[in-house]
């Protein structure tokens, strides 16, 4: 039986109770198992990747060689065998269970006898606790979390022991809080790590632990907004910084009040929220607009959080890690709150800013995920690329998206004394039990998101609630109970509760009206004044250049007010997506050297256009794209 946490009031279901069958998120479950895990062990066995498992050999003393790779590599191994182990929860797959004992056996091997584990600390001639930039909490975090998962899912204590190690060792390190390492912890894993640690153990020193590295942070003279370490974050109003750091930071902070109840931290955390979401997140659920700025406080800032609605779109940087530390935050604010808000910005990032990263063969990856592109003038800033690569310098990205979709079956349900909480919809069996004891099965069949029909076949004799979340863009969604139209209340961005004594075969039927959205932003976000972006469902859509005429540039493409878009599914094109075709306007006028001209339109002519779904684009070689096009109202027709 799981223990709960305590300031949770929604619970998550047992490892293994939800599993995908056909649809969106199943077709993606296969991809990360069939193409992207295999796919990234060859480059994590590529000696010029930035991540490699050869260095746990040589610390092993199994292998003879020097550390590669970066000061992170370590801990994004952990997260790859993470991905793997919530990958055989639902295959059981043996080949993956042996390949994991083999590396907990050689990651065993390469640990100190203390408990300390850091290769690029361990196979150099770099001391430890030097440096907060040599990650050394960053992959030992990971690694703590990645055996909590493993022994959750297969109940082996391998690697759990090695973790413990680990912990322990870190415990004695800074339960004392040495004033020379107040600001360690640059990339915050490790809180989530003690936690997780804690949540498998039932080892209060591991709680702690994770309190006094969030206790750490902005309590010394001489910390920067950078890694969110010159405010207490029990003190702090804003966004700040590089945001992985901050995203692991409130996702840590997050999982210590949902084991103390400590309110401070949930109110810095609601405060910190808003911010974001009301000021800085791009329409993708992209956070991070800066490669290289300046705080609000005046610090030097990188991968960061920009001022209040500084979003540009062709520098946007919106690390792909960060988006999906940002999704995890939401869905430990859902759990804590059962507040729809944060399912509805989970859902938009992972059908958008979190898929863009990764090819749709699973092969290749993006570190940056901008929303506007020049195609090959497009000048590269720091992790830009013109196409998604293999093998990249900085490889944290691809394993963070490899686990992310390896446990999305986690994140469909949830539990509570009123019942069950739908919080996605796609292709699922869901086979639980409620907290009262009470067997419930649940079966989703759905095309969503291409399709806003969902059923959900209940075999159950239990008298509960079923709640169901209706997405804050679902205005006019319509519910049936047994075919008959449910009495409730039916308001977006909220959950329904479909209260009643079910039995085997009852029906629920949710019609979620996918209409085409046009989307404006916030007149103080000075880049997208006067323009556009189109929305279906949960979808974020683009133009790309590929999908013009070689003679028309994105540029040079205005979409009417009034415009009509027609939803076409078309299997072959790129996995299989939902398009919407139209007719813009087109108002050529080529640009030189000048910077500045008179505007004169010579002539404007309708043409038709496709749009695709953001997280496809660069699939069809180097193109230009942009999620935002200029607006254009009636005008009389010039030629």
């Amino acid at each position: 039986m799981m223990k709960y946490s305590p300031y949770y009031k929604l619970k998550e279901v047992e490892p293994g109770s939800v599993r995908w069958t056909e649809g969106f998120w199943a077709e993606k479950f296969k991809l990360c198992y069939k193409s992207i895990i295999p796919n990234m062990w060859q480059a994590m066995n590529n000696p010029n990747n930035g991540a490699v498992f050869k260095n746990f050999y040589i610390a092993a003393g199994l292998e003879k060689g020097k550390h590669v790779g970066t000061f992170w590599s370590d801990g994004d191994c952990y997260k790859w065998l993470e991905a793997v182990a919530h990958v055989y929860g639902i295959t059981h797959d043996e080949e993956l269970d042996r390949k994991m004992d083999e590396l907990i056996e050689i990651i065993g091997k390469a640990q100190d006898p203390d408990g300390y584990i850091s290769t690029q600390i361990q196979l150099t001639n770099l001391k430890r606790w030097q440096d907060k930039r040599y990650h050394e909490l960053y992959n030992m975090g990971h690694l703590m979390t990645a055996a909590s998962v493993h022994y959750k899912i297969t109940g082996k204590d391998n690697f759990l022991k090695i973790a413990k190690k680990v912990g322990d060792y870190l415990y004695k390190t800074f339960r004392s809080r040495p004033p020379e390492l107040a600001h360690f912890g640059f990339n915050p894993s490790n809180i989530m790590g003690a936690v997780d640690l804690y949540r498998a153990t039932g080892d209060i020193k591991y709680l702690k632990l994770a309190k006094i590295f969030i206790d750490m942070r902005g309590s010394a003279p001489g910390g920067s907004d950078q890694n969110q370490d010159r405010v207490p974050l029990r003190k702090e109003n804003i966004a700040v910084g590089h945001a992985v750091t901050a995203v692991y930071l409130y996702c840590g902070a997050a999982d210590v009040y949902a084991e103390t109840g400590e309110k401070a931290l949930l109110d810095a955390l609601e405060r910190i929220w808003h911010d974001v979401t009301t000021r800085k997140m791009y329409i993708t659920g992209g956070i991070g607009a800066l490669h290289q700025g300046v705080s609000v406080r005046g610090d030097p800032v990188h991968e960061a959080f920009g001022f209040e609605y500084q979003l540009p779109n062709a520098t946007a940087y919106n690390e792909t890690c960060a988006n999906i530390g940002f999704a995890m935050w939401n869905w430990r604010m859902l759990k804590i709150t059962g507040d729809a808000k944060y399912a509805d910005i989970m859902e938009l990032v992972i059908y958008n800013s979190m898929l863009s990263a990764v090819s749709i063969d699973g092969k290749r990856f993006f570190y940056t995920n901008p929303l506007r592109w020049y195609g090959k003038e497009h000048r590269l800033l720091s992790q830009d690329a013109y196409e998604r690569w293999s093998i990249f310098r900085c490889y944290c990205c691809p394993p963070q998206v490899a686990r992310a979709i390896a446990w999305m079956h986690e994140w469909v349900y949830c539990l509570s004394e009123e019942g069950v909480w739908v919080n996605l919809y796609s292709g699922n069996k869901l086979e639980t039990k409620l907290l009262d004891g009470t067997p419930i099965k649940l079966t989703q069949e759905t095309g969503y998101p291409w399709d806003g029909y969902v059923k959900i076949m209940v075999d159950a004799k239990a008298k509960c609630a079923i709640m169901l979340r209706i997405p804050k863009w679902a205005n006019g969604t319509k519910i049936k109970v047994n075919g008959k139209p449910a009495d409730v209340e039916v308001k977006p961005g909220t959950y329904v509760a479909i209260k009643r004594e079910w039995s085997p075969g009852d029906m629920i039927e949710l019609s979620f009206p996918m209409n085409v959205r046009l989307i404006k932003a916030h007149p103080k976000v000075e880049e997208l004044r006067n323009q556009v972006a189109i929305m279906r469902g949960p979808i974020v859509y683009c133009l790309e250049s590929i999908d013009l005429p070689e003679d028309v540039d994105i540029t040079e493409i205005y979409i009417p007010y009034n415009i009509k878009l027609t939803p076409r599914y078309d299997e072959k094109l790129l996995g299989g997506v939902t398009v919407l075709e139209g007719k813009a306007y087109y108002i050529p006028e080529k640009w030189g050297d000048e910077l500045y001209k008179e505007m004169s339109v010579d002539s404007i002519e309708p043409i038709d256009i496709t749009l695709i779904p953001y997280y496809a684009w660069a699939n069809r070689g180097i193109s230009k794209m942009t999620v935002w096009l200029p607006l254009c109202y009636p005008l009389s027709r010039r030629s």
